[in-house]
């Protein structure tokens, strides 16, 4: 496998110069922030993140994300030509080294959490989910402000939003993703790009919305509308891991060839529906993150490795989820959870 670290760009205050200091790191994951999603990537634009990391010692071979357009998901008329768009962002990060673009097909909202800042007994914070307390919030007029919510909306737009997939269900949601793939796996397959989707995170509906990156028979029915390599999985143990039902080793095994990028992190649930994130050795949560990796190990995964979502800790302050030392001490727990695993296979 390939460790490897989210950068969010020249703004993040976790630098490359950090990042390369975490032992057994290998490269960064980003992506081109400010070109509106359906826009086309300049060269420069990527030409310059690859140029930044490799400075510093770092290789820039996994992208996330290529955001998808609402349209996209939506199927309006709008969408060939944003598609096409997207197929020239793939030719584009293909002829930069980029090896695998992570990307979601989540209508309108991202990841949600209802807190930002769940105080742990030992005094560190992490993000937390409660259903009850996320569906009480109204999307369009909370003032919370909280990651997942896109807040590139206005009140109007969002409601022009909502509005349209009230007429989406979840089979014409699957069909606009088919018709996605069917343009884009192609292109993906010229450019020696492998395609991995992210679950949806929670991996279950909201707001009326239609969620399908959801479980293993959803993961079975994705893997088969294009039936090739280059069309796979971003593996989030977090996200699918919220599921209660989704049992994550077996999942693992089955999928790992198909595995092209792993988020890993732990979650500890605290009801149902309800979780909070913790650190990431399997003793910290619910999440048996040695079977997880023993599954993938034991069955060929040689792809890129990411830790996810990071506590607070050590009075540090920042991107919530994407802190420095959580993350850093997560990446040192994965690279030794490997090693023993490779070496002993």
């Amino acid at each position: 496998m390939k460790l490897t670290f989210r950068w969010y760009g020249d703004s993040d205050p976790v630098t490359l110069d950090h990042i390369r200091q975490i032992p057994s790191m290998t490269g960064i994951v980003s992506a081109v922030y400010d070109v509106p999603a359906g826009g086309v990537w300049s060269e420069e634009s990527i030409n310059d993140l690859k140029r930044k990391a490799n400075e510093k010692g770092l290789e820039f071979e996994v992208v996330e994300s290529v955001p998808v357009p609402e349209d996209i998901k939506l199927g309006t008329d709008k969408a060939p030509e944003l598609i096409e768009n997207y197929c020239e962002n793939i030719r584009r990060l293909g002829k930069a080294g980029v090896k695998v673009i992570c990307y979601n097909f989540m209508p309108v909202f991202d990841w949600l959490r209802s807190e930002l800042e769940r105080e742990a007994e030992d005094g560190s914070n992490s993000l937390a989910y409660d259903e009850k307390t996320v569906l009480s919030m109204n999307p369009l007029t909370s003032e919370l402000s909280l990651p997942g919510w896109d807040e590139s909306y206005t009140k109007e737009q969002l409601k022009d939003l909502l509005n349209q997939y009230s007429k989406i269900d979840e089979e014409q949601l699957w069909k606009n993703l088919e018709t996605f793939l069917k343009a884009i796996i192609p292109v993906a397959e010229q450019n020696d790009i492998k395609m991995a989707i992210h679950p949806d995170d929670p991996p279950w509906g909201l707001f009326g919305l239609p969620r399908i990156i959801t479980s293993e028979k959803n993961l079975d029915r994705f893997l088969k509308l294009v039936d090739s390599p280059n069309n796979g999985l971003t593996f989030c143990t977090g996200s699918l891991g919220a599921g209660i039902d989704n049992d994550l080793v077996k999942m693992a095994a089955k999928y790992a060839d198909r595995i092209h990028f792993l988020h890993l992190r732990n979650i500890k649930f605290t009801g149902d529906k309800a979780f909070y994130e913790v650190g990431h050795p399997t003793e910290c949560g619910s999440i048996d993150m040695f079977g997880i990796a023993k599954a993938l190990v034991d069955n060929g995964f040689d792809g890129y490795v990411r830790p996810d979502h990071g506590r607070m800790i050590w009075g540090e302050k920042g991107r919530y989820g994407y802190g420095l030392f959580d993350r850093a001490l997560g990446a040192t727990y994965i690279a030794g959870l490997f090693e023993a695993l490779e070496k002993n296979k």
